[in-house]
This record gives structure tokens, sequence and C-alpha cells, in this order.
């Protein structure tokens, strides 16, 4: 009997603090449940709801439950007041839905900050990062240096020489050139609708007769980097046959694609030539955009080749070949970034270099190649490596050189 009355007393207590617990059990899990009420939750779970109450993420019931709480507990309420106007100032209230006018308003936003970006033909990238890479070297010069002394240097009768000019003069010389290309694509030309065709003497016209013929300032800037902006512009929009249009220097013409690498080539020639007079660091053209120019050069010098031998300043032709077949050639070995191996024909234009039928190889590095093509290295200095025909090398060296101008 004691032992069954202390087993009843002690069950007794036993299910009164199993009561109690599960009671407090129980009224946690009320507060996600439904029905849920002031009274089925104690204090503490009550008070740790009034965060979620005041950001509105409590359930219905457990609103009602706090709310209900609220009017009767002062400590509860006064807390709830401080988190509700903490609240307030972290946002505003709004709905969550995305207003129908954003993507608009992002668009117009962003289209403001950068123009939309049209894709470039691949053989005009090289003209346009030459000509961005020149406008921020003259957006970080001061004033004063757009009169910096420039020497420009080329050849004229395989012998070397210089002229004296300015930065503003430069940037005014590379604008009257590239209106040969706007001419050809109907765009405006800044030297207007009769001016010459030959670059050396549009730029002798642009300097006698531009700013009221007084020396050209920094003012040059802006419409230079207008005309190359609507040139990259006018040739994105064209469509692919706009490539082969041909654009006339006056004694030669190129297709708009080779003539575009040409002006990629001389606009960092003399963007060289500029960062020199202001002593500004400038690097070459990155590898791809190198290598278009020293391919265009390459292709050129059968050409020349064939000029000079008719003007008396090239060797004899050894062994014609027929148009399109294998004939006598040099390798150029280009080394270094953007570098190769080009095949040149010596003896007929229309011939097809060869490597079976190569008599010389000359090694350059690929920068260098481009400073002898500028005009800026004698032929006599540019080569690093020279084996085979002597008289080959030297007209083709000579020929390269020939082919810088003002």
């Amino acid at each position: 009997m004691n032992d069954e009355a202390d087993h009843e007393g002690t069950g007794a207590k036993t299910g009164t603090e199993t009561g109690t617990d599960a009671g407090t059990a129980t009224g946690a899990g009320t507060a996600a449940g439904d029905g849920a009420h002031a009274g089925a939750y104690d204090h503490d779970i009550l008070k740790s709801l009034l965060g979620a109450w005041a950001l509105a993420a409590c359930s219905a019931d457990e609103t009602a439950a706090v709310e209900e709480h609220l009017t009767d507990c002062a400590p509860c309420a006064d807390e709830a007041l401080r988190l509700r106007d903490a609240v307030g100032l972290l946002h505003a209230e709004q709905s969550l839905d995305l207003d129908p006018l954003l993507r608009s308003r992002v668009l117009e936003s962003c289209l403001g900050r950068r123009p939309a970006r049209v894709p470039v033909p691949g053989w005009a990238t090289p003209y346009d990062a030459e000509t961005a890479r020149l406008d921020a070297l003259l957006r970080d010069i001061g004033d004063g240096e757009w009169h910096a002394p420039v020497r420009l240097k080329w050849f004229e009768d395989d012998r070397q020489v210089h002229r004296r000019t300015t930065v503003a003069s430069v940037i005014g010389h590379l604008m009257a050139v590239d209106g040969l290309v706007s001419a050809a694509l109907g765009m405006d030309d800044p030297l207007g609708p009769d001016g010459p065709y030959s670059p050396t003497a549009r730029t002798e016209a642009y300097w006698r007769t531009a700013h009221g013929g007084h020396p050209p300032t920094r003012d040059v800037r802006d419409p230079w980097r207008e005309q190359s902006h609507a040139l990259v512009r006018t040739v994105s929009f064209a469509g692919r046959g706009v490539a082969e249009l041909s654009v006339s220097y006056g004694d030669f013409a190129l297709p708009l694609q080779d003539s575009l690498v040409d002006r990629a080539f001389e606009c960092w020639v003399h963007a060289g030539d500029i960062a020199r007079a202001v002593d500004y660091p400038y690097d070459p053209p990155s590898g791809a955009h190198l290598n278009d120019m020293i391919d265009l050069a390459a292709r050129l010098l059968p050409a020349v080749l064939a000029e000079r031998r008719r003007s008396g300043r090239a060797g004899p032709p050894h062994r014609l070949a027929a148009a399109g077949t294998p004939g006598r050639s040099l390798h150029l070995d280009v080394e270094g970034t953007g570098g190769g191996h080009w095949y040149i024909a010596l003896d007929s234009p229309a011939a097809i270099g060869s490597p079976e039928l190569a008599v010389a190889e000359v090694a350059l590095d690929g920068v260098e190649f481009c400073q002898l093509v500028a005009g800026h290295v004698s032929p006599e200095e540019a080569a690093a490596g020279q084996i085979g025909d002597r008289e080959a090398i030297r007209d083709v060296l000579f020929a390269a050189a020939s082919l810088s101008r003002l």
C-alpha cells in the first residue's frame, strides 16, 4: 500500500510536471498553428514574437495573439512600439511587385551613361582601338602641350626626310587623310567635295586653310574624334559588301577593309610621335592588330617592288612567273607579338610567294618592322638577321621603307 501510494504520489507529481511541460510545448507548437489566441501562448513566447510582429512576418493567428496580449501587457506594448518605429526607419512599406516601367527606366539610364555598342567588323577593330588609344593620350595632355613640337619622319627617294610640326597639327593631318575614307563612304569630307586625293596634298591644304590659316589648337580634337566615331558607326551598319569598297589615295587605291588597317597603323605611328614629344608612355597595338598591320604591308610589298623596278630603284626580275603561280620569294620572318611568316614574291606582283622558291630570309621584330614601314628606321638598321640573296634583301627592305609617307 505504501509503495503503491508512493508510486501514485510520484505519478501524480510527475503527471503535473509533465502536464506543465506539455502545456508549454503545446503553446509553442500552436504558435504556427491555426486557431491560436493569446491564452494559448505564455508571456515569453509572445515577447519573442514582437520582432516578427513589427516586421509583419507573423501568421494571422500569431498576429491576433500578440495584439491581444499588447492590450494587457504594458512592457510588451512599449517594446512593440519601439520595434515598429525602428522598422519604419529601415524602409517604407511598398509593394514587392516590379514597376512595369522599371525596365525602360534602367535602359534609359544605361544608354544615357554609355551609348549602345554596335558590333564592329573585325577588320575595323584596329582603327577603332587605335583612335580610342590616341584619344586617351590627348585627353591627358595639358593645353600647352598641344603646341609641343613633333618631328614627323618618312622616306622619300630612298632617304629619310623630316617635317617639324605640332601635336595639334598632327591630329589635323590624321583628320585630313581620314577624310578620304569618309568621302568613299559618302560622308562629309573635312576638305570638302573638291579636296585633293593625295595624303600629302590634303595635309598641306588643311594646314593652310583650316582655322583661318592659323596653327591648329586643341579644338581639333573634337572634330577628329567625331569623324573617327562616325567612320566606325558607318562601316558597322553598312553590311558585308562595304569591305571591298575602293578608297582612292590619288596614285593608288585600297579596299576599305585594308584602308582602315592602314589608317589604324598611321594613327598608332603618329600617336607614338606625339607621345615622345610630350614624354608620355605609349605601348604598341595588341598582337592581333599588329599582325593585321604587318600582313597589310607584306601584301603590298610585291606591287611596290614592281613599281620601284619600273623606276630603276630595284634590281631586274630574275624569273617571271604567271599570275597565281609560285615565284621566287623572300621569307619575311617577323618575330615577337603579332609576328608570323610571309613569303614576298620578288619578280612579279601577281605571283604567289613560295617557301620552296625562297632565295633569302629576313628576320625582324614586329614593332621594328612597323617602324621600318613607317619610315622611322632606315633599311640598313632594320634587319636583325639576313640570309641569302643580298639584292633581294635590299630591294624588299627599301620597298618596305618606301611604303611610308607624310
